[in-house]
């Protein structure tokens, strides 16, 4: 009887124990990081001593430059306009001075530069 008492305490505990889900030991939790937001927006600066006559960006992907962004405006020397660009990225400027003379600026990553500089000499990203 007692025998048949073992066993059966025996059964009912290894029942118990399949039941029973094993604890893991020293699991590693890994969190990542918040992705950093990009700011897109960036400020056009004409330090040069010329009307900026016309100013063209775009997404380095497209390879077009699209519209003029001073539409019926210029950029008069010491002034500055603001722009947000809609995509994070690799943008390409353009401007024309009045005087028919143009500048380009490649791969600008625009969500590290947040001034486009129009110098005598050309284009500069800070």
């Amino acid at each position: 009887m007692k025998r048949i008492a073992a066993i059966a305490a025996l059964a009912s505990a290894t029942l118990l124990g399949a039941c029973v889900a094993p604890q893991p030991y020293g699991q590693t939790v890994v969190v990542a990081p918040a992705p950093r937001v990009c700011d897109t927006s960036f400020r056009v600066v004409n330090e040069s001593g010329a009307v900026v006559q016309q100013l063209y960006f775009s997404h380095s992907s497209l390879g077009s430059w699209g519209a003029d962004q001073l539409g019926a405006s210029v950029l008069y020397p010491g002034r500055y306009v603001n722009y947000r660009a809609n995509n994070p990225g690799n943008y390409d400027f353009r401007i024309v001075w009045s005087n028919g003379r143009a500048s380009e600026l490649r791969q600008v990553n625009i969500c590290v530069a947040s001034r486009i500089t129009v110098t005598s000499r050309g284009l500069s990203a800070q």
